[in-house]
């Protein structure tokens, strides 16, 4: 089974080979796809894309049984693509246990993410009036695919930038996939440049660093700079922390961390899977694996890593503070991905690299599932909102509900929601098992994966470890909270009453996700440590923290205990809603314990505002001023009509009149008359006689005949 050939000089096991086609499958997919698309059905364009992702699953499952056997890897050339001077770079895939762990989360959990969106969308674009735009919608999710897998499969750092860039595209066009809709019908559109702008940012920090490592190392290759890193190190430390940091300003774009986090929440106008595939599985991890496959150059720059740590850490406080004041049920899952970003960045850049994979992909399966869980709660909304709007004998209650929103009906706020388990039976078990998980009670996966963080922090990092110990804590409150508004207590709208479950094509990926996130945690047990020693032939490993029954006592009792609180408030406080006349909507419970401080973690600590006001109108004034005087009034109306325009024409009319009609065809002009008279004279002469002829003759001969006598 792995006889070895040699490729490019280097021996790899036959099966490595295979590495190009996880890029291949999707790009495949989604060619096919353009070509016939609108030609096929809905189900065949879906079960192309998704048979595109799961074939690059199943090559990612062939490279992981290869490692088990060559657990070092490899490297597999498959073309030359840069060559100026000494500077080489290959397009070339990394086979190894870091790069394949990715390919499998992100086409595993891809997959199944694909299958649902067979169902989901075939509603949504009908909800949203646009049939024909069903293809183009798995065309972008098997570009994303590839992006994402040409990130995680590259050799060198110049070919994870490819895949970087282009993961940002797939969220720009993914995110504003209804351009034509939100608010003033620019929302959407709005929300997917606002995260291509802020992604720019990071990706700025992300290509000085490549620049640094380039003058540093020569070579982006990850080998080269991993022998290279110990060297440059001891003669230039202070580059190895600039280029740490300036990584760091990527990680903070695409992985969503402060102060770039802002664009994640306005994210959610994308459909749903786009919301579990892009926002919560898969392309917010890039800085994650940035930091991983960068482990060598991180240990060897500890301030770097200290401020990634901050940073992970008050991303993941503040992030659940926020998440704990949304009404939109997307929109607490949106908080609480960069809330569990925060945790992977703290993980990941104080040195615990193993644990913040292991976070990763724990997450990938319980964030997907949450995510999707909710676009099935927002359809079984939609469809009995649908009901509701459409049976005569429901009118009055359609008022009713009119009147208690105050304004167009939104599936999507929670606040409209309540008793729907007994309506969605199969979304309210999936919903359970992912916010349990999500809240880190034992036994299910995140538990294992997020005390590992924290066991880790308490050893590196104490004061990390007492604000991700806070987050984790509000983050097992607003999970309490979020299913208890959705599924318990009545229903508080008709549309909730008349909520129906999802066909299979949708719960059946919400079933297979739950069941990894009950058993995900299997993967890295205490006492076995499966993913570590799967992954320190990638990653660096300079500390390892045993399971800590006191860390692990601690945050599940807290957990327990948010958990506790949140059923006091939204279990038996909130059901004073159902007690008050249906006339408005009651605050939250949790206003009136933490007064106005309830509407600062609701307007997001008015972080957005402040951008705004600091940022954001600035340059707005600045692009006016550029635009209107600058450009308009000074470049366009002064220097080209006054000064290059005037000049131009007052150059011409001053050639035109005194030069050309003045003094060159004066000129002209005054020889055509000399010309004329001097003719007219001569004519006179001209009488038709020989007599007189023969006297010019006579006259001409004495004039010549003096002339020569008076010589």
């Amino acid at each position: 089974m792995f006889m070895s050939i040699n490729l490019a000089s280097e021996t790899i096991p036959t099966l490595f080979n295979l590495a190009p086609l996880v890029v291949f499958f999707p790009v495949l997919g989604l060619l096919l796809n353009i070509a016939f698309g609108r030609r096929m059905s809905e189900r065949a364009v879906g079960g192309l894309a998704s048979l595109a992702s799961g074939l690059s699953f199943v090559v990612a499952m062939l490279l992981a049984y290869a490692l088990i056997q060559h657990p070092e890897g490899g490297r597999v050339p498959f073309a030359d693509w840069i060559t100026i001077g000494e500077l080489s770079v290959p397009w070339a895939f990394r086979v190894d246990t870091l790069s394949v762990t990715m390919m499998l989360v992100v086409a595993g959990v891809g997959t199944l993410i694909h299958i649902y969106a067979i169902g989901y969308m075939h509603e949504d674009v009908r909800h949203n009036g646009d049939p024909g735009s069903y293809p183009r919608f798995f065309i972008y999710f098997n570009l994303f695919i590839a992006a994402m897998m040409v990130l995680v499969s590259a050799d060198n750092f110049l070919m994870l930038f490819v895949g970087w860039e282009g993961v940002g595209l797939c969220s720009y066009l993914l995110i504003g996939f209804w351009f034509d809709k939100g608010k003033d019908g620019l929302g959407n559109a709005i929300a997917g440049k606002k995260a291509f702008v802020v992604n720019r940012i990071g990706d700025f920090g992300l290509l000085i660093a490549l620049f640094l490592m380039f003058w540093a190392f020569g070579s982006f290759q990850f080998d080269e700079v991993v022998a290279q890193v110990e060297q440059v190190n001891q003669t230039q430390p202070g580059l190895l922390f600039a280029i740490a940091m300036f990584m760091l300003l990527g990680v903070t774009g695409k992985s969503a961390q402060i102060p770039l986090y802002v664009w994640l929440p306005d994210a959610m106008a994308g459909p749903t899977p786009v919301s579990a595939l892009i926002h919560a599985a898969t392309m917010v991890t890039a800085g994650v694996y940035l930091i991983a496959r960068s482990s060598h150059l991180f240990v060897l720059a500890p301030e770097a890593q200290t401020w990634a740590g901050f940073i992970g850490a008050t991303t993941a406080l503040l992030a659940a503070l926020m998440a704990m004041a949304q009404f939109d049920i997307k929109k607490v899952l949106a908080y609480s991905t960069i809330s569990q970003l925060g945790f992977m960045v703290a993980a990941v850049g104080m040195g615990a690299f193993i644990a913040g994979i292991f976070h990763l992909i724990t997450h990938a399966f319980f964030k997907a599932l949450l995510f999707l869980s909710a676009g099935s709660v927002i359809q079984g909304l939609e469809h009995g909102h649908h009901h509701v709007e459409h049976d005569p004998k429901l009118r009055k209650a359609k008022q009713r509900d009119h009147a208690v929103v105050g304004h167009a009906f939104d599936p999507q706020d929670m606040r409209n929601m309540g008793g729907l388990r007994h309506r969605m039976k199969t979304t309210y078990y999936v919903y359970l098992i992912g916010g349990i998980t999500l809240a880190g009670l034992p036994p299910l996966a995140a538990f294992w994966s997020k005390d590992e963080i924290l066991a880790e922090a308490q050893y590196l990092n104490p004061v990390v470890y007492g604000m991700l110990t806070i987050a984790a804590f509000f983050t097992a409150f607003y999970v309490g909270r979020q299913l208890l508004m959705v599924f318990f207590g009545e229903p508080r709208t008709e549309a909730a009453a008349h909520a129906r479950e999802n066909p299979p094509v949708m719960t059946y990926p919400l079933i297979v996700l739950a069941g990894l996130s009950l058993f995900g945690g299997l993967l890295n047990l205490p006492k076995v440590y499966t993913l570590t020693h799967w992954l320190e032939h990638a990653v660096a490993v300079p500390h390892h923290g045993e399971f800590n029954i006191l860390v692990a006592t601690i945050s599940t009792l807290l957990a327990l205990g948010a958990l506790a609180l949140s059923y006091e408030f939204y279990a038996r406080r909130y059901q004073e809603y159902l007690k008050l006349p249906k006339v408005k909507r009651p605050v939250d419970p949790l206003f009136p314990v933490v007064g106005p401080f309830f509407k600062v973690m609701q307007n997001k600590f008015y972080v957005d505002e402040l951008y705004h006001y600091v940022i954001v109108t600035p340059y707005n004034h600045l692009a006016r001023f550029l635009a209107e005087v600058i450009d308009w009034r000074f470049w366009h109306d002064w220097f080209h009509d006054v000064l290059i325009v005037g000049g131009f024409n007052r150059l011409s009319t001053f050639l035109a009149h005194p030069v050309d009609l003045g003094v060159i065809d004066g000129t002209a002009n005054g020889l055509a008359r000399l010309t004329k008279a001097l003719s007219a004279n001569l004519r006179k002469i001209e009488t038709g006689y020989v007599r007189t002829y023969a006297m010019y003759v006579f006259l001409g001969v004495v004039v010549i005949v003096g002339y020569l006598i008076i010589r």
